[in-house]
């Protein structure tokens, strides 16, 4: 009942910001009898536009009687998000807030997009499920146009056959498998197993896409690791000759990384992987989970201009045998995609690999509307435009807070501002900052803000959030 109601009260909201002030969650007298240090407190909070919702708040009451039910693998901040619209995601007590996450760089069409809620409710009407036990109109379509447009946008020029799942874990558990089926054909041993990976890299959370993320965090849980996985340094080309081996079936690698701190590949780096994994016969797999489908500006980051070999150079580009897609391609709805060589592909048998739930009408139906939409030049060239806004207000930040901002990195609407060691610690504190004053950022690897928004946002928006952006600076490092 609480959240049906909060949702009336929301949809009732006109979506003017003069509607979303400061939310006091005390009165007077709570306040007066409370501790000097935490009456300080509340009163400061109580004059930003969007501070977290406190003890006696309705998302207090409703969190209360439901998170002892949930397994509490993540630690979330107080607002409970119920509504979303474009850039902009409304809490339960109807505060409004600017969101430069997108759902971790999923929702890049924004929230609730009306042309694909209509298509939802459409398909949802006509057919959800049926099984991969047979045929239905949109698995082999959204298949078709990953392919065409792959290829017709100067990206993995060996495209040719796709396999859809649920998520981007699954789509790179695929890819893994895909790898060793490869290796096992060119020797039926099985001694040309092994997958070489990345520090700083994420590849996902199931057992074998955890075991080719090397984080001590998430991995020292639940060691040991499935075995034969390999790892090297990211874009050093030297250890190249004996981190990749005739053992190595595979080599997962992501153009950008993402959660490891917005790294962006060396064009050489991801030449000298290709032509190692042709000299031993391994697959060479892009991850483009985070950085793919236009948020870099071009359709895949792999084909970005400035991971492409110089103009000068006899090599051709840097393709992969795999590319593995998730996040953007669904807009929220629950999709990915592991697109295949022929070459790769005709080492997989009837068999091989499947999936309840992936391909289903609904789904594919959804991503298809989805990749025309991103594969847009107007949208991409749209996306250059508003990277450069964000990275000179992130030069202009970094002028005036030069002992505490150390690099911008990253390309298109992936992109990171690393904070000097010193104040790495700092990195919670302004995402807290931040997000009391109407903004949403996340961060990635050792203190590094990510900015992955809906590549929809518009100037004015951007500008917007450089300013509050600047003021979560100054709040915190002027404490």
């Amino acid at each position: 009942m609480a959240m049906r109601a909060a949702a009336h009260r929301l949809h009732s909201v006109p979506k003017s910001r003069s509607v979303f002030t400061a939310h006091s969650f005390s009165t007077t007298a709570r306040v007066s009898s409370l501790p000097k240090n935490e009456k300080a407190r509340i009163q400061n909070e109580s004059l930003l536009p969007t501070p977290d919702p406190g003890p006696d708040s309705s998302t207090a009451a409703f969190l209360k009687q439901r998170t002892p039910y949930m397994v509490p693998t993540y630690v979330r901040p107080m607002p409970m998000f119920v509504k979303g619209q474009g850039c902009y995601l409304w809490d339960m007590e109807n505060r409004r807030f600017l969101d430069l996450t997108a759902g971790i760089a999923v929702n890049s069409l924004g929230h609730c997009d009306p042309e694909i809620a209509k298509l939802i409710a459409e398909q949802a009407e006509t057919l959800i499920h049926a099984s991969n036990l047979y045929h239905n109109p949109w698995t082999g379509a959204l298949s078709k146009l990953l392919v065409e447009t792959t290829v017709q946008s100067g990206a993995m020029r060996d495209a040719a056959q796709v396999f859809i799942a649920n998520s981007g874990t699954e789509a790179n558990e695929a890819a893994i498998k895909f790898a060793r089926k490869v290796g096992k054909t060119l020797d039926s041993s099985g001694a040309k197993h092994e997958v070489v990976s990345f520090h700083n890299s994420f590849h996902g959370r199931t057992i074998g896409a955890l075991s080719a993320t090397p984080n001590p965090k998430y991995q020292t849980p639940f060691a040991p690791m499935v075995p034969g996985f390999r790892y090297g340094t990211y874009n050093d080309i030297e250890q190249l000759q004996t981190l990749i081996t005739d053992k190595t079936c595979g080599v997962i690698v992501e153009p950008i990384q993402g959660e490891g701190g917005v790294n962006v590949a060396t064009p050489e780096f991801l030449l000298a992987l290709r032509e190692r994994c042709d000299q031993v016969g391994a697959v060479l797999i892009y991850d483009e989970i985070q950085c793919g489908l236009s948020r870099t500006g071009t359709f895949w980051a792999h084909a970005h201009p400035s991971l492409s070999p110089p103009s000068t150079s006899t090599k051709p580009a840097a393709h992969p045998d795999i590319l593995t897609t998730a996040k953007a391609l669904g807009n929220g709805v629950p999709i990915s995609a592991t697109i295949l060589t022929r070459n790769v592909a005709s080492a997989i048998a009837t068999g091989d690999h499947g999936t309840t739930f992936g391909g289903n009408p609904l789904v594919c139906r959804v991503a298809h509307h989805i990749v025309s939409r991103l594969a847009s030049s107007e949208l991409q060239n749209g996306v250059e435009l508003k990277s450069s806004l964000f990275t000179t207000g992130f030069h202009s930040l970094k002028e005036q807070f030069p002992d505490v901002i150390s690099e911008i990195r990253g390309l298109g609407l992936i992109l990171g501002v690393q904070l000097h060691a010193n104040f790495v610690p700092k990195a919670a504190e302004i995402l807290t900052a931040a997000r009391q004053r109407g903004l949403l950022v996340i961060t990635a690897g050792e203190g590094c803000l990510r900015f992955v928004p809906p590549l929809t946002i518009t100037e004015e928006q951007i500008r917007t959030s450089l300013g509050i952006l600047e003021e979560s600076f100054r709040a915190v490092l002027n404490n």
